[in-house]
């Protein structure tokens, strides 16, 4: 199941408490460089180092194409993106909660 589709069945049973959505992530988000390395096999790595508004980086997982035949920049950059923002989910779940605790 996708986050658009957890996203929209999150709505679909009426579930209003506050809460970290798909779109604050991305509203977080000020800035993705993506680095790419090449391993002596000849896999494809790539990272994406996101900057967060308040200036703080995150990096997930790296996607990799074991082949460099199968490498896809598009495709290896939406999945090291992806990555990333799960490294965002619950930095920003703690912040919330936070928050949540000192109303």
């Amino acid at each position: 199941m996708s986050d658009k589709d957890i996203e929209l069945e999150i709505q679909a049973k009426g579930l209003t408490a506050p809460r970290v959505t798909p779109a604050d992530i991305e509203a977080n988000i000020a800035s993705v460089e993506i680095v790419r390395f090449v391993s002596e096999s000849g896999q494809v790595l790539r990272w994406a180092v996101t900057t967060t508004q308040n200036g703080s980086s995150v990096v997930g997982k790296p996607s990799c194409a074991v082949s460099a035949a199968n490498d896809n920049k598009e495709l290896g950059e939406k999945i090291a993106l992806d990555n990333s923002k799960e490294e965002i989910w619950p930095l920003m779940g703690y912040a919330l909660k936070e928050r949540l605790a000192s109303d």
